[in-house]
C-alpha cells in the first residue's frame, strides 16, 4: 500500500505550508498552472518566506502532463538546484511535479487548487500527448511527502471541479474490489490490503450521503460538513491504498474513449460514465445501477453517450478496443474482456439512461 507520508486538510492550512517544507528542504520549487497558481501564489512565497524557505524557483506552464514538459521542468529545477518539488493546481500540474521530483530524486509535496481528480496523493502520473491523448500511467517510487488540501481555496474553485472529482473517486468502490479479486484470482504478488478496500468503500458511502449536498453548498459559497467529507473522500479515501494499481474497467473505458474524437468531457466526468460500464459489465443489480445513475444525473455528471461529446458512433468500436489495451487496466478485472462487451455495455448504459430521463 502506497500513501502520502502525511495528509493536512482544512480552512486556512495553507498559511502552514512553509514549516512543512522545511522539514523536507531548503529549496523549494514550485510546479504549477498559470491560472491556479495566481490565485494562491501570495500566500505561498508568503508561507515559504515566513519559515524561512523562500521560493526558489517555480514553472507555471503546464497546461497538460507530458513527458517533454516533465523533462523541461526537471532541467530548470535541477539548475536552481531545488530540494523540494511543490505541486501546485489542478492534476496536470501535480501530476507533472511528482514526475519531475521522481526523476530529481527529491521529495514532492502536493498543494491542490481545485478537487477535480485525486491525483495529489497518488504514486503515479498520467502521461498525456500535447492534444489530450491518454498515453501512459507512470508509476512512481513513492508518493508525496504531503499532500496540502486548504478547503477555503479548494472550496471556492468552479463547483464543476468538485463535481468532476466524485466522478472520478466515485470508481474507486468498484474498481479497487475488482482489482482486488483479479489478484487474488491470479494469485498476485501485489494484493490489495483489506483497509485500502474498506476505505474505498467509505469513499463510496460519503459520495452517496453527502455528495449532492455538497455540490449545493459550493454553488452557495458555503464551507460545510458535506463539503469538508467530501473534499476527504476525493483527495485521499478515493486514492488510498491504490498505490500503483487498483484501477479497472471504469479507468480504461476512459483511456478508449479518449482516443476517439469529439469527447468534450473531463476526466472525472468520463469515469464516472465508464464506472456506469463497469457495474453494467459486473452484471451488478439494475437497482444498484439505476442508483448511482441517479446520482450522477442530479450531479450533471454524463450518463449517455451524447453527453460525452459530439462522438461518431462510428468510432465508438475504436473506444472499446482501446479501452482493452492488453497495458491498459482492463486487465485488472476479474475476469476477460473483450472490447464487444465493452461495446454492448456502453450500449446498454444509454439505454438505460434514455428508459429513466426520456
Amino acid at each position: 500500500m502506497i500513501l502520502p507520508a502525511k495528509y493536512v486538510q482544512g480552512e486556512g492550512v495553507i498559511g502552514k505550508l512553509g514549516s512543512y517544507v522545511k522539514q523536507h528542504g531548503e529549496r523549494p520549487f514550485v510546479v504549477a498552472g498559470r491560472t491556479s497558481f495566481s490565485k494562491v501564489r501570495a500566500r505561498v512565497q508568503a508561507s515559504l518566506l515566513a519559515a524561512g524557505v523562500p521560493i526558489r524557483g517555480f514553472d507555471d506552464t503546464v497546461t497538460e502532463c507530458t513527458r517533454a514538459k516533465i523533462v523541461e521542468i526537471a532541467a530548470k529545477a535541477e539548475e536552481k538546484d531545488a530540494d523540494v518539488i511543490i505541486g501546485c493546481g489542478g492534476g496536470k500540474a501535480v501530476d507533472t511535479a511528482k514526475a519531475v521530483a521522481e526523476s530529481l530524486h527529491v521529495p514532492v509535496i502536493s498543494v491542490p487548487t481545485q478537487c477535480a481528480t485525486n491525483a495529489d496523493g497518488m504514486a503515479d502520473a498520467v502521461i498525456y500527448s500535447e492534444d489530450h491523448k491518454f498515453q501512459q500511467d507512470l508509476f512512481l517510487s513513492q508518493g508525496p511527502v504531503l499532500v496540502l488540501v486548504d478547503t477555503d481555496i479548494v472550496a471556492r474553485a468552479p463547483p464543476m471541479y468538485l463535481v468532476q472529482g466524485m466522478g472520478d473517486a466515485l470508481a474507486a468502490a468498484f474498481e479497487k474490489p475488482a482489482y482486488a479479486a483479479s489478484q487474488r484470482a491470479k494469485k498476485g504478488a501485489d494484493l490489495a490490503t483489506s483497509a485500502a478496500l474498506e476505505v474505498n468503500m467509505k469513499c463510496f458511502s460519503t459520495l452517496m450521503a453527502h455528495g449532492i449536498q455538497a455540490k449545493k453548498d459550493v454553488e452557495a459559497g458555503r464551507l460545510t460538513e458535506s463539503v469538508e467529507a467530501v473534499v476527504e473522500a476525493i483527495k485521499l479515501q478515493s486514492g488510498f491504498g491504490f498505490g500503483g494499481g487498483g484501477c479497472a474497467a471504469a479507468h480504461a473505458t476512459h483511456n478508449g474513449l479518449t482516443s476517439i474524437p469529439g469527447i468534450s468531457r473531463k476526466h472525472g466526468e468520463i469515469v464516472a460514465f465508464g464506472t456506469l460500464v463497469q457495474m453494467v459489465l459486473e452484471k451488478r443489480p439494475m437497482g444498484e445501477v439505476e442508483r448511482v445513475m441517479r446520482w450522477c444525473h442530479e450531479l450533471g455528471l454524463p450518463i449517455r453517450v451524447s453527453e460525452l461529446g459530439k462522438i461518431d458512433r462510428k468510432d465508438m468500436f475504436l473506444a472499446a478496443d482501446k479501452a482493452c489495451d492488453p497495458g491498459d487496466t482492463m486487465s485488472a478485472m476479474p475476469f476477460l474482456v473483450t472490447p464487444k462487451m465493452v461495446l454492448d455495455s456502453i450500449e446498454e448504459v444509454d439505454r438505460l439512461a434514455a428508459s429513466m430521463f426520456p
